[in-house]
């Protein structure tokens, strides 16, 4: 299978392409949405042993959820550049230390969007955090300790992913 043919069906906030995909004899039509790439982080606050999560509003689920401070890389930002801007207009932190977890496609079938997923150590608070209120950012901090972080539910992928990355570190450690 490869794509013969793309079109922008729609260019708003986000973009959804229709392309052609020839298979074989076969040309099929499918629509692919493009949020572009992201980046996430659990963050761990190394003076107090906390994680720190987020808390705001999503479109999708219509609702508040718990979630990895993240955000859209800016062009041609590097991600490790991205989710440093991120955890500081988010939690207001400065980051000491950052590891890679993983690079994921949440959802391949229908959806061109790269999240690269890190662990990053704060240790100090240099601003208000909360977001941004140009993007019309409301976000909370939300802290727990690990064995809260265990046990809490949660439905965002990254997140799942990110604290069981967790949890197997701490398990070998």
């Amino acid at each position: 299978m490869h794509v013969i043919d793309r079109r922008i069906a729609y260019d708003g906030h986000y973009k959804l392409s229709q392309l052609q995909v020839q298979d074989g004899p076969d040309v099929l039509r499918r629509e692919r949405f493009e949020p572009g790439k992201a980046v996430a982080a659990l963050v761990y606050h190394t003076g107090t042993q906390q994680y720190v999560l987020t808390r705001q509003y999503r479109i999708g689920p219509e609702d508040e959820i718990v979630e990895l401070a993240a955000g859209m890389i800016d062009g041609e930002e590097e991600p490790q550049a991205a989710i440093r801007r991120e955890i500081h207009e988010e939690l207001g932190y400065d980051v000491d230390r950052l590891e890679l977890i993983t690079r994921m496609l949440p959802s391949p079938g229908t959806s061109a969007e790269v999240i690269t997923v890190f662990y990053a150590e704060v240790s100090q608070q240099s601003g208000q955090g909360g977001g941004l209120a140009e993007e019309n950012e409301k976000i909370e901090a939300v802290l727990f300790r690990a064995e809260e972080l265990w046990q809490a539910a949660f439905e965002d992928a990254k997140t799942i992913i990110a604290v069981q990355w967790a949890r197997l570190r701490e398990a070998t450690q």
